[in-house]
């Protein structure tokens, strides 16, 4: 039985746009992701975007194969590779919620040795 006959107009509509919008996510995040590799520290975010840029262009032409061939091994394959994708980016989000708290606490505690300098300051 034929997979692709049974995927809805609406459906196939749906998948055809978000897979474009995939594709060009997919590019964004490789071009952003080459330009911080062009510092050795910007290698660290750069080459994780390169991968998450890989990843979602990989998910949105499994998603397009599904709907030319109907393969459930094509729709697998998609929504495996876009789990990967998101995976990286809650690592991401997870250190820069650490990385953020981290700058404020930090922030906090120069300001307030820099407040106490400064009050010892004028009191000489």
């Amino acid at each position: 039985m034929n997979e692709a006959a049974a995927v809805s107009p609406a459906l196939h509509i749906t998948v055809n746009k978000m897979s474009g919008d995939m594709n060009f996510v997919g590019i964004f995040y490789i071009i952003i992701g080459a330009i911080q590799c062009l510092t050795i520290i910007g290698a660290i975010v750069g080459i994780p975007l390169i991968i998450c840029g890989l990843r979602l262009r990989e998910s949105a032409d499994s998603f397009k194969g599904y709907l030319v061939s109907g393969d459930s091994f094509m729709l697998e394959r998609a929504l495996e590779r876009e789990s990967r994708f998101f995976f990286i980016q809650k690592v991401f989000l997870i250190i820069s919620i650490a990385l953020f708290v981290l700058y404020i606490v930090l922030f906090i505690v120069f300001g307030l040795a820099f407040l106490g300098n400064f009050q010892n300051f004028h009191t000489v």
